[in-house]
């Protein structure tokens, strides 16, 4: 039977430890976990994103979630390695529950085995080179009037640019940031920008911090079409297809910033999704 299509991110834990979507998370256990922090500064940028991540490998999957600074110790993966994914999805931190979502159901589905996944290669290069093609691949999935209003949850410069370059306005909103590259206000204000937004792009660290699921509901109660980007809890984000995420863009770890060699990323739509459900094992 088909996997059932949760509406909160609480809803799928629930399910993922009735067995719904597959082994049962007592069964599965994490072989290595680990914790980076990575900056970068693109070319021409002033901007200096500041990112930390908390990796658990399940077998030949990866499950990931970014946070804040000083959410999550890197002393946590010290004993976190020989954890069953129940352990893990129990857990009081939020970053560690959408690792331990996200390293299970990459499990029981990587984005490669996907079918209805469209591969996106992105080419060898500079930063630069590989951040304006994934940036691009994912302004690909919007499907926009010229002149529409675009709330951006989570900023990145070169995905404004994309934005513009399909005829939209980009309305960011960012918790760290107050300027875009270009010297433009950024709303630290959710639901503002929600309020004005015809179509919204938001970053798969919105599940990390606890507001994916306000941006899920808000955008199915007024229609709203919900692209997410996420290298954040990226088989999390694909749950929700047809249940208020209209596309994704998904990235599996290793992610495109640590390599300058040619990666690819995965393009899902709502639609396709729905032609060809995913089935429980």
């Amino acid at each position: 039977m088909p996997y059932p299509k949760p509406h909160t991110v609480a809803e799928l834990t629930e399910g993922i430890l009735k067995g719904a979507y597959g082994p049962d998370p007592k069964d599965v256990t994490v072989t290595s976990a680990f914790w980076l922090y990575h900056t970068t500064r693109l070319a021409g940028s002033d901007v200096t994103y500041h990112n930390h991540y908390l990796l658990l490998r399940v077998g030949e999957s990866f499950g990931a979630c970014s946070f804040e600074a000083g959410e999550l110790s890197p002393d946590f993966c010290e004993n976190a390695s020989g954890f069953t994914l129940e352990t893990l999805l129990r857990s009081e931190s939020p970053s560690v529950r959408i690792a331990a979502l996200d390293a299970y159901l990459s499990r029981v589905r990587p984005h490669r085995d996907a079918g209805e996944a469209e591969q996106v290669t992105l080419p060898t290069g500079t930063p630069e080179i590989r951040a304006r093609a994934r940036d691009a691949a994912i302004a690909g999935l919007l499907d926009i009037e010229p002149g529409a209003e675009v709330a951006l949850i989570g900023v990145v410069n070169p995905l404004i640019e994309a934005i513009r370059d399909r005829g939209g306005v980009a309305l960011p909103c960012d918790l760290n940031l107050r300027t875009t590259q270009w010297g433009e206000p950024v709303s630290d204000d959710m639901t503002e920008v929600l309020e004005q937004a015809d179509a919204v792009v938001a970053t798969g660290m919105t599940l990390g911090n606890g507001t994916f699921d306000l941006i899920l509901e808000h955008c199915r109660h007024h229609d709203v079409p919900l692209v997410v980007y996420a290298q954040t809890g990226s088989s999390v984000a694909r749950a929700f297809l047809s249940s208020g995420v209209t596309a994704l863009s998904a990235e599996a770890f290793p992610f495109s910033q640590f390599s300058a060699d040619a990666t690819v990323l995965y393009r899902y739509w709502a639609d396709r999704s729905a032609a060809a459900p995913e089935e429980a094992s």
